[in-house]
């Protein structure tokens, strides 16, 4: 009796162990996930992996150790709006008409601004229109559940993630925003459920996304977790402030944090020990869905696809970062506003450490489309191409041409101005003057060295390459504004010399204070009773 009670045991274990094997099968053996994580502005040396020393990222950083980390990789746009078409669209900036962060001044309201500058900018799209194919709306013809959590910033009502493809979204920023408990709860400007008090921004869009796998676990999904971290106003929690403050001093702190750039300050070091906390938090959301991913038994059938939506604050905004050794930032037209970290795992294909093949962002809708085996559709992505050759561990010869627009100013010290990028070659035109300047990215990173009078052959090629490519595009360009004041222009200038440069510095050495504090609960992560 025993003997036969032992045999129906050792049958019935088998029998689960062939159900959860055909389970896990069953989960491995459709279409693979994806999981798109969007970081806002995080810069290109913000993380451990991509050389920061200050930063500390071991989440994203595992991500990279078990994925390709591009080194070379480009946002399409150096703001976020542009750039968040353009990776839904497969399109430069130029095509889809969305060539500036949407809420900004264009045509004659730009003179609203105070700003004195030459050129009145030109309009652009308010709203992503209705007539492109997104890439949500292509996986969902491929059989993909779509979701968005977080931010979206492409349009209100008629052109919201409903309008673009998404079957569920969550976290969106309702109108503005507010510097108070921006990052803690109760999240009140956002279209998400209110929690404890000190519960964090970035872990509950994690939390949402996180649901909307496991309720979706068993068929394929498209996840788009759109962080609003590190986007300013940056915050964080005592505990982390301290941690990098004590690091920071541990170093040893540098006298001066500031230089004067061309229109702005510029942060000369990655000191901040603020915006170091509010990385780390961001890491630390990323780390609760890798972990989720595992105990879901989905990791081995989801690709993972990270990115910056353009690059670090360097200047404007809240001085955040530093990118060196690329100069600028966000907002710029310089490497520092358009290189970006870009992360792609994808599971059964061992291709792991770095790749230094020139990337951008419009690439990720085809390459997203090759590795879940669907057709392409080049009529849509009409600038991107897949990059699943690379992954499967083939080489890919693209020796291809970037085009970049933005006719406008902006907030973080950037010029309107159009770049192509070919190669090591990079051409900036300028639409205040109409003036060139020529760069070899890869002999000169920091772009000190203007080549355009030393290589004039190769300016003027590449430079009809531009005007031609803007042409095709019917891009929108800037006019000069016929009442330009050259004086109140630099009254402006010496403001900002005096003024905001003085202050800024001021308030480096007060985040650095041992006894520094923003307010009583930490911008409310601190829970008080």
């Amino acid at each position: 009796m025993e003997y036969l009670k032992y045999i129906l045991l050792i049958n019935l274990y088998l029998l689960l162990i062939g159900c959860q094997s055909n389970k896990n099968e069953e989960k491995t053996s459709g279409k693979p996930n994806v999981l798109f994580i969007l970081a806002d502005d995080l810069g290109y040396k913000d993380l451990s992996a991509m050389g920061s020393e200050f930063y500390e990222t071991p989440n994203i950083d595992k991500l990279a150790n078990e994925g390709l980390i591009f080194t070379q990789a480009y946002s399409a746009s150096r703001i976020c709006s542009p750039s968040r078409a353009s990776i839904l669209t497969g399109q430069f900036t130029a095509r889809h008409g969305i060539t500036d962060w949407i809420g900004a001044r264009s045509g004659l309201a730009w003179r609203k601004n105070n700003r004195h500058d030459k050129m009145i900018p030109a309009f652009y799209a308010h709203n992503l229109a209705s007539d492109f194919l997104t890439l949500p709306e292509a996986l969902k013809e491929e059989g993909y559940n779509t979701f968005i959590a977080g931010k979206w910033h492409l349009g209100q009502e008629g052109s919201l993630p409903k309008d673009h493809g998404f079957d569920i979204e969550t976290g969106r920023l309702r109108a503005g925003s507010s510097s108070k408990q921006f990052y803690y709860a109760p999240f009140d400007n956002f279209h998400l459920n209110k929690r404890k008090k000190g519960d964090k921004l970035s872990s509950r869009l994690a939390e949402e996304t996180i649901q909307f796998m496991i309720e979706n676990q068993d068929s394929p999904f498209f996840a788009f977790l759109s962080f609003y971290a590190v986007h300013a106003p940056i915050q964080t929690t005592e505990k982390k402030w301290k941690k990098y403050r004590d690091k920071a001093e541990k170093s040893g702190f540098a006298k001066v944090g500031f230089e004067m750039g061309e229109n702005l300050p510029i942060r000369k070091y990655q000191d901040n020990p603020v915006y170091a906390g509010l990385v780390e938090s961001m890491d630390d959301a990323v780390g609760q869905l890798l972990k989720s991913l595992k105990e879901l038994d989905l990791e081995e059938n989801t690709i993972v696809i990270f990115m910056s939506d353009n690059g670090g604050v360097v200047s404007g905004d809240n001085y955040s970062t530093s990118n060196i050794p690329l100069k600028g930032g966000k907002g710029t037209q310089w490497e520092g506003g358009i290189r970006v970290p870009l992360i792609i795992k994808v599971p059964g294909r061992h291709v792991e450490g770095q790749s230094n093949l020139q990337v951008v962002s419009t690439d990720l809708y085809p390459t997203i489309l090759d590795l879940i085996g669907a057709d392409l559709r080049p009529n849509n992505h009409l600038d991107g191409i897949s990059l699943a050759p690379l992954l499967g561990g083939r080489r890919i010869d693209s020796k291809r041409p970037f085009y970049w627009h933005y006719p406008h100013y902006g907030n973080q010290g950037g010029n309107p101005s159009s770049i192509i990028i070919e190669g090591d070659w990079k051409l900036i035109h300028y639409w205040e003057d109409g003036k060139n300047e020529l760069y070899n990215i890869a002999a000169d990173i920091d772009e000190q060295e203007n080549l355009s009078f030393k290589y004039n052959d190769k300016m003027e090629n590449m430079s009809r390459k531009l005007m031609t490519w803007l042409e095709k595009a019917n891009a929108k360009l800037p006019i000069p504004d016929k009442k330009y004041n050259e004086r109140l222009a630099m009254q402006r200038k010496d403001s900002i010399l005096n003024q905001v440069l003085p202050n800024l510095e001021r308030q480096r050495k007060d985040y650095l204070r041992p006894d520094w504090q923003p307010n009583a609960d930490w911008w409310g992560s601190k829970v008080i009773d």
